[in-house]
């Protein structure tokens, strides 16, 4: 690959992530709700995710999502489904100003990772982007195993660039969230987050 390629798939790459979607929303409504942190884990899963269509498009295994279709649809229902329960436990219990401060549990950690994980497998966004527009812009037939590691590196940085700002700034708002009224608008908002990003997601074919 050249240096104008690999400049035009991180350009794509930066526009489709910083396009807000159910990815970005559920990352929002995350550091919302439980802090940087558990946000952080949760857009390592997003990445993990993106990682893991880049691999499959680089391998050439566009016909294998195709003829395993069920398996994909599969995972775009259990991330709707558990998006949905993020939304509704946010909704009905949500936190508390005992629980404003974030656990730091490793639990909690490893389950915003699995929740970024599926969010992304799940998202039609991603998947167009890898399936549909990375062929037209990297030349999958001529691609080495030292131009796949620095397509790797340029999406973990790229993604860290455009999502890392935004949990920062969503999780400091976390500080200002000290009266009851406050944090019922809190939780709401994430629930209706975490619902809308379910919704997008079943919504969408």
């Amino acid at each position: 690959m050249t240096l104008t390629g690999f400049l035009a798939y991180s350009a794509a790459l930066g526009i489709a992530a910083a396009i807000p979607g159910p990815g970005l929303t559920a990352l929002i409504a995350r550091a919302l709700g439980s802090g940087f942190r558990s946000a952080l884990a949760m857009s390592f899963g997003l990445m993990l995710g993106d990682l893991t269509y880049l691999t499959a498009v680089v391998l050439g295994l566009a016909l294998v999502a195709q003829t395993f279709g069920m398996a994909f649809l599969a995972i775009k229902w259990l991330g709707v489904a558990y998006l949905a329960f993020l939304g509704w436990r946010f909704w009905t219990s949500g936190i508390t100003p005992e629980t404003v401060q974030a656990k730091k549990g490793r639990g909690g950690l490893v389950s915003s990772f699995i929740a970024g994980l599926a969010v992304t497998l799940g998202n039609p966004k991603t998947m167009i982007f890898y399936l549909a527009i990375t062929p037209t812009i990297v030349d999958l037939k001529t691609i080495t195993l030292a131009d796949y590691g620095i397509l790797v590196a340029l999406t973990l940085i790229v993604l860290l660039v455009v999502l890392v700002p935004y949990l920062a700034l969503a999780a400091k708002a976390r500080g200002f969230l000290k009266s009851p009224r406050a944090l019922r608008a809190l939780n709401r908002t994430a629930a209706g987050f975490m619902v809308g990003a379910a919704a997008a997601i079943a919504a969408r074919q």
